[in-house]
């Protein structure tokens, strides 16, 4: 019996990734990392920034997330995000830019707990990039 499922994930621009092969997909949920396998309990679940890892039968992929939600039912899970790029397409300036601008929002005095908290998940993901 296959322990495969269907993955699709859409960003404002187009239908970034589909795959019908995928194992395991790991997300930045924001109850914590989560990890999706197949016949997983149905679920709805918001994304935080971080990053998604994307297991199939031959590989493991690697994705920078900013945020999303996704949706796992009859072992099919979507994930809508405005800003998705492949792990290995992200660099120094791009990550650096990022920060810079995430530390600028942060200093603002009319963002709220949750804004502080995303944003600041944001700076820890892109400067664990920038390590490794």
């Amino acid at each position: 019996m296959s322990e495969l499922f269907n993955l699709e994930v859409i960003n404002p621009e187009k239908s970034f990734l589909a795959k019908d092969d995928v194992r395991e997909v790991v997300v930045p949920a924001f109850e914590g990392e989560m990890g999706i396998l197949k016949d997983h309990i149905s679920i709805i679940s918001f994304l935080k920034p971080g990053i998604m890892r994307v297991l199939t039968a031959n590989s493991e992929e690697k994705y920078y997330i900013e945020d999303g939600i996704l949706e796992f039912k009859d072992n099919s899970l979507s994930i809508l995000t405005s800003s998705v790029i492949r792990y290995n397409e992200i660099d120094r300036v791009y990550i650096e830019k990022s920060i810079q601008e995430a530390e600028e929002n942060l200093s603002k005095e009319d963002i709220n707990d949750q804004q502080k908290f995303l944003i600041s998940q944001k700076i820890d993901t892109l400067k664990s990039i920038i390590v490794n």
